[in-house]
């Protein structure tokens, strides 16, 4: 071996017969003489040290490829092991620079590492490369480079060939990043693409800085596996996964990038466009998608037509998370099955943002119902006839802390969607209550105004309504006919069952039933004589189309018609009249000529905080005295 260190025996020297010598052993039943130390056990002169003499002999025979290098970074000797490996013999390798030869240069902290081991001031490096053989294939190898101590040359470098060992675990790994039965890439690889393509797109390294996404599932499918079995199922989805593909392979030859198919789960497929190069391309693709789907499946006999929903997602890469964009590509997927399904719909911000505050709103209001963020305006139900406050509707309001004061319309579907409408009901029901006792009492010599609350249908099926007005009425001891409840029209006609008997135990109770936005339903009137109801609000629609006298408005004399004979027709039942959003006072004179009893609008006043009324309540008492 070139280059030995100092106290070495040359690597080729054969091994020394005393060496092996050694290893006999005495005759049995006799001991050999123990040599005095330092001795040779035959001889009994100073043995010799074996140690250079099998070491250069292991390093030369070793399976292990080895090297030694010097400090200039040379290879100085290296055994059968290394040049085979190599694909050049031991001896070319001499003189060559070892970095090159194994790949080290080309990663600027690996060769760094490398080069402070040659100076003496790194214990230890290990690196992965990839080689390239001579012969035209590629290899993996595991370099090793250790400092000899007190050696001329000083370091050895060993490679292991893990060449079989990558090429197991490149296997093992395509069995998990990808589907078994379509054999596309699965959700775990998927992502991780789409992380890699994300950072990429976000520093413009190549491409177009942006990034787009079509999220899609069957619509119907669950009805395949339930009707026909999962077998026809699965080829079902597999016939899916290779027109998808092909769908991608089609995109792709126009386009720089080939789009990304994945089977994330179920029925759901992605397409992921790499440096996509706007909307137009993804709903191109989208459009293709669709067409493809809509050929029917032959499926061994079975003959299968389906339809797909997708989300489709475009935006610019840099500050987008994975995360972020297939919570897009999901809402809008959701989009897309509710605006009716076999179809595409691009993600819009302004939708996302309603959404967005909609969620908002329905996971707040238990809370908020708890905090107290909720409080009731009224506005005045007044006679038509003397112009005088009957009552007040009692109106809901949210002091959101965000979004500010919110009306109704905002908030009462939610409440309705996920119960808290009870929660909510109870609250608004012993306020009003117990405000319309407080008026009582503060005006003892005037007649009392009657407080009208709205409740919902679900209150009426998800709660003892019956109960909770009983209870309210009791600790608030207001009479029971200075309350009225409305429901809308929808909720009460074709009432039957539990609805029916709720609405006729309040009136047993002496509580007044109203139907809310009466004529915009099923406007049944004949139904009216069985259900247990006083009062008719007529829906502010009818009233905006009355002619105005004075105005250049246009009129809708049908309404006036209309009108006219609903308020004839509920007198003779022995109903009450009451028309909302009375806004002029032509309106009013003209409702007051034709019989309607009350009217409630801005022509009266805005719903106001309580005091408010109660000022009103005070003017209008002075007015009359």
């Amino acid at each position: 071996m070139s280059g030995t260190s100092e106290g070495q025996a040359p690597a080729a020297d054969p091994v020394s017969p005393a060496v092996t010598e050694s290893h006999t052993h005495p005759p049995i039943g006799r001991s050999a003489p123990v040599p005095p130390a330092g001795v040779h056990p035959l001889s009994l002169a100073p043995a010799p040290d074996p140690q250079p003499v099998a070491y250069g002999a292991v390093f030369g025979v070793a399976p292990l490829a080895m090297a030694v290098v010097s400090r200039e970074g040379l290879i100085a000797t290296a055994n059968e092991a290394m040049g085979s490996l190599l694909g050049t013999g031991a001896d070319g390798l001499v003189g060559k620079v070892a970095a090159d030869l194994l790949d080290l240069s080309s990663d600027a902290r690996t060769v760094h590492a490398y080069h402070e081991m040659l100076r003496g001031r790194q214990a230890r490096l290990r690196s992965t490369r990839r080689l390239k053989h001579p012969d035209g294939h590629s290899l993996w190898v595991r370099v090793t480079a250790t400092p000899l101590p007190a050696a001329e040359q000083p370091v050895l470098l060993s490679v292991a060939d893990i060449s079989a060992h990558r090429e197991l675990q490149a296997r093992l790994r395509h069995v998990q990043m990808h589907d078994p039965m379509t054999r596309l890439p699965n959700r775990t690889l998927f992502f991780e693409r789409l992380s890699a393509a994300l950072e990429a797109e976000a520093y413009e390294e190549s491409g177009t800085g942006r990034i787009g996404l079509c999220y899609l599932d069957l619509d119907g499918f669950k009805a395949v596996n339930d009707t026909l079995g999962h077998r026809v199922g699965d080829r079902l989805l597999t016939a899916v996964a290779e027109r998808l593909t092909h769908c991608a392979q089609e995109a792709g030859r126009t386009r720089p990038t080939t789009p990304l198919v994945a089977r994330l789960g179920g029925d759901e497929f992605a397409l992921l466009v790499e440096a996509s190069t706007g909307t137009d391309q993804l709903a191109e693709l989208a459009e293709s998608v669709l067409a493809a789907l809509q050929a029917p499946f032959d499926l061994s006999g079975q003959r299968l037509s389906v339809s797909a929903s997708i989300g489709v997602v475009e935006r610019h890469a840099a500050g987008t998370t994975a995360t972020g964009l297939m919570q897009a590509a999901d809402t809008t997927l959701y989009w897309a099955k509710a605006d009716g399904k076999a179809r595409w719909t691009l993600f819009d911000p302004e939708r996302n943002a309603h959404r967005m505050t909609r969620q908002a709103l329905s996971s707040g209001l238990r809370p908020a119902i708890e905090r107290g963020e909720f409080a009731l305006e009224y506005q005045p139900l007044v006679g038509l006839e003397d112009g005088r406050v009957r009552g007040v509707e009692a109106l809901v309001r949210w002091h959101h802390p965000q979004f500010g004061t919110l009306t109704p319309n905002r908030f009462i579907g939610l409440a309705e969607e996920d119960g808290s409408i009870v929660q909510l009901g109870r609250w608004v029901l012993t306020t009003a209550c117990r405000q319309a006792r407080r008026w009582q009492l503060e005006r003892p010599d005037e007649p009392p105004i009657f407080v009208s609350v709205n409740v919902a249908v679900r209150q009426v099926w998800d709660s003892d309504l019956v109960a909770d007005v009983a209870r309210t009425l009791a600790e608030t001891e207001l009479a029971p006919h200075l309350l009225q409840l409305e429901l809308t029209e929808s909720a009460v006609m074709g009432s039957a069952g539990r609805p029916l008997q709720v609405l006729q135990a309040l009136s047993d109770m002496g509580v007044q039933i109203a139907i809310d936005d009466f004529g915009t339903g099923y406007s049944n009137l004949a139904y009216l004589s069985r259900l247990p109801v006083s009062v008719l609000k007529l829906d502010g629609s009818f009233v905006r189309g009355f002619q105005y006298e004075g105005t250049d408005a246009h009129p809708n004399p049908a309404d006036e018609v209309v009108v006219e004979a609903m308020i004839q027709l509920a007198h003779r039942l022995g109903l009450t009249v009451t028309a909302e959003c009375v806004e002029t006072s032509a309106q009013a004179s003209r409702l007051r000529r034709i019989g309607c009893d009350t009217g409630q609008g801005w022509l009266y006043s805005r719903p106001v905080p309580p005091d408010r009324i109660s000022a009103l309540v005070d003017a209008e008492a002075c007015r009359r005295n």
